[in-house]
Order: structure tokens, then sequence, then C-alpha cells
């Protein structure tokens, strides 16, 4: 029988949880208020665009300490660090290997619908295109830029890749300290859970925030833009949908044996917050909480995670494959397959060095077109009607495809506790809203445990 103090402490768990799920409830209806206010008066809402910047920013605040945290904490842990480097190969080779995937399939879709076929390009656009290619960046200035000017900067720049670099370094050097290191690894521990108590606070503001992103989009897109590129779009949602079920499903369940829509539904929170503010980055943070509640080791996630938020862009693949062919195909000069090989090709190693910033998919896409086919920039305008609705389907396509990457690579490197999944999807241990921080202890191997070893969660 519980006792009165479990008791207490189980309701108490059960209420936080409850507000949570009304702070959820809260963003949804933010959304379908602002689709409302965006169609009835479009005028007022492209003015809120503020205020979805304004908590996208709040959430790009966090994301540097908590990366720094997570890695550290992740990588201090590890008594050896090639565990380190053989997650660091492997993750990099699964994500080459993923954004290629991406690449054929959406070169094929491309292929079949043939988009753009009977438009008219949209005249003047060119200065606007050639504004959105400055924002990409060479291979060598990509490069440089992973190290900062400082040992501090990249905190105070939000440069996710410095962040990386800085933490490796940090964590490896408190592996060398060994017993010496530990009281600065339970400094920061300490310090990632006053990081994780912000983020939590900064949700609250989650529904205004998606209230002012949809309204000014709506606002300033209409139905127009909608109607007039409905085949590219449409095309787009459906590859990634096929992308994420059928590739990365059949994936996940060969690789790990997980089922793609359990992962999926308990990542429904991240989803939803990620189609409010149309950016990934918001739910980074929570992604890398709940892998590790999920049981992921916290070496694996912190290696993963925020890699592949930097290289594993699948959907941005899919989407600089089908955009190139419906601008080549709409301005009347259709690419031959061996132009849309090598173009795409030099797209996705461009598109390495414009992850991570705000407006990454049209930049590399503009910047592509400028190097490789100049004659095609001018078609970069007409796509940015409807660039802010298919960044959403890229940025949901790319969320998927780390939280799979981390789950495999946890799989394969035996840092991957089934046990506590199977657990975790039936919701017998559910993720704590209140602190976005794992209690449990560090999952050991699976292969060190036999009975563990053989289990699988269940479809």
């Amino acid at each position: 029988m519980p006792t009165a103090t479990s008791t207490a402490g189980d309701g108490q768990q059960r209420q936080r949880r409850d507000r949570m799920h009304y702070l959820y409830i809260a963003v949804i209806a933010a959304v379908v208020l602002g689709v409302i206010v965006g169609f009835a008066f479009p005028g007022f809402a492209t003015e809120l665009e503020p205020l979805g910047e304004g908590f996208v920013n709040l959430i790009k605040m966090m994301i540097s300490p908590i990366i720094f945290c997570t890695i550290v904490l992740g990588i201090g842990s590890v008594a050896k660090a090639a565990q380190v480097g053989k997650v660091g190969v492997l993750a990099i080779g699964y994500f080459l290997a993923m954004s290629t995937v991406a690449l054929v399939i959406g070169l094929i879709v491309g292929n079949v619908l043939h988009p753009g076929e009977g438009l008219r390009m949209a005249e003047g656009a060119a200065a606007e295109a050639q504004q959105e290619a400055s924002g990409s960046e060479g291979t060598v200035d990509f490069l440089m830029g992973i190290i900062p000017e400082s040992l501090v900067s990249s905190f105070t720049e939000g440069e996710v890749l410095q962040t990386l670099l800085v933490a490796l370094l940090a964590g490896f050097a408190l592996q060398k300290l060994g017993p010496a290191g530990r009281p600065i690894l339970r400094g920061i521990e300490h310090i990632q859970r006053l990081v994780f108590r912000i983020l939590a606070m900064i949700m609250w503001a989650a529904p205004v925030g998606a209230f002012g992103a949809i309204a000014a989009v709506v606002g300033d897109t209409g139905w127009d833009a909608l109607a007039s590129l409905a085949v590219i779009m449409l095309g787009f949602y459906v590859t990634c949908l096929v992308f994420v079920f059928g590739v990365l499903g059949a994936l996940l369940w060969v690789g790990a044996k997980v089922n793609i829509f359990r992962l999926l539904r308990y990542l429904a929170r991240e989803f939803l917050l990620i189609v409010s503010t149309s950016s990934s980055e918001s739910a980074l943070p929570r992604l890398i909480a709940k892998m590790e509640h999920l049981g992921v080791s916290k070496p694996v996630v912190g290696i993963t995670v925020p890699t592949g938020y930097s290289f594993n862009l699948d959907g941005t693949a899919i989407y600089l494959t089908m955009a190139t062919l419906f601008i080549a195909s709409a301005q009347g000069s259709p690419l031959s397959i061996g132009e849309q090989i090598s173009l795409l090709v030099f797209m996705i190693i461009a598109s390495k060095g414009a992850a991570g910033v705000s407006g990454a998919g049209i930049a590399t896409l503009a910047g592509g077109l400028q190097s490789h086919r100049p004659d095609l920039v001018d078609g970069v305008g007409f796509i940015l009607g409807i660039d802010r609705f298919m960044s959403e389907a890229r940025a949901l396509t790319n969320f998927a495809g780390n939280a799979v990457a981390t789950v495999l690579i946890g799989t394969w490197t035996k840092k991957f506790d089934t046990a506590r999944a199977r657990r975790v999807f039936a919701g017998d241990d559910p993720f704590n809203e209140a602190t976005l921080l794992d209690e449990h202890a560090e999952p050991e191997a699976t292969a060190e445990t036999p009975e563990r070893a053989k289990e699988t969660v269940p479809g």
C-alpha cells in the first residue's frame, strides 16, 4: 500500500503533467486563432511576426548552454575517449548516407511530378534572390567558422558548432583530470538543472509565440501562393512523409526494433512546437532531454543530436532537390540527369555550411544556383512566398531524422536501454515536464546484460 508521502508525490507529479497538458492545448488554440486572424486581418497579422521571432530567440538563447552541459557531462562521464570517437565517426557516416538517400528520393519524385511546368516566373525576383544567396558560405569559411574567437564567444554568439567544439575540448579535459575533475562535473550538473528550469519557464510563452508566427505567415501569404504552388508543396510534403515513415521507419525497426509511430508519438509535443514556430531549433533542448529519458546514454545523445542538427539535414536535402527542379522547369530550362546530380551534390555539401542559420534552406538554394547555374537564380524569388510553409516540413523531417539517428546509433554502440524504452513508450515512466531532466542512472551497455540484449521494443 502506498504511503501518504508517495501518494502526495504522485498527485503533485500528475498535477504538474496536467498543467503542461493545458499549455500544449493553449498552443493548438493559439495556432488556430493565428490562422483566423491571418485571413481576417492580414495587415495587422503581419505586424505580429516579432511575437514568433521573440519566442524562438528565447529558445535559441538556451541552446548553447544546454549543448555545452550535455556534451561535457556525457564525455566527462566516459572512461575512454575512444568510445566518444566511435560514436562521432558512426554518426557522421550515417548522416552522409541518409543525406544521399534523401537526395535520390527527391530526384525521383521531382522527375515524376515535373513541378513548375507551365508556370511563368515572376519578374524582378533577382535582387531578393541575390540577397538570399549572400547568406550562404563556402567550405573554407565554414571550417574556419567552427573555431570561436575566444573560449566564451561561442556562447555569446549562439554558434552551435563552436559550442560543440568547446564542449568537446572541455569534456576530454575533464576526462584527463580523472577524480580531480569530479567536482567540476557536479558543478556543471547543477548548472544544467538551472538551465533546464529556465527553459521550462520560457515554454509558457509558447502560445504567444505560436500565435504571432502563424498569424504573420498566413497574413503575408494568403491563398494565392498556396494555390499557384500547390503541386510542389503537396509533392514535397508527401515525399517527406514517405521518407520518414518508409525509409526511416523501416531502418528504425530493422536496426533497433523500435516502432516509428511510437517514437514520433513520444515526441508529439516537440513536433507541435516546431509546427507552431517553424523552427526545429526550438525543440533541440527537449530532444536532448527526451532521448536521454528514453534510454539512450548521455555520450551518444551529446554527440549525435547537436552534430545531427548541423549535418543530418534529410528534409533540407529533399527540399533542395525538388525546389531546384521546380525552378528549372518553371523557367523553361529543365536540367538533365547529369546536371541534376552534379548541382545537387554541390548543394548538399554547401548546406553543411548554412546549417543552423535561419532560412538556411533558401540561402543554400540561392547560393548553389548562383555558383552553379546563375541563369536560374531569378527563380528563387518566386519560391520565397511559400518557403515558410515548406520550411516547416523541412524542420519536421530533419527533427524526425535526428531522433531516429540517436536511437539507431545508441543501439549500434550498445548504449540504448530497450527495457527502459519499453516502459517509457507504455507510459509507465513519464517524462518530467517540469525539470526536463532525467533522474535515472546512466544506462549501461545492453551487451553486458544478456537478458536485456534480447529484449526489443514491441510494435
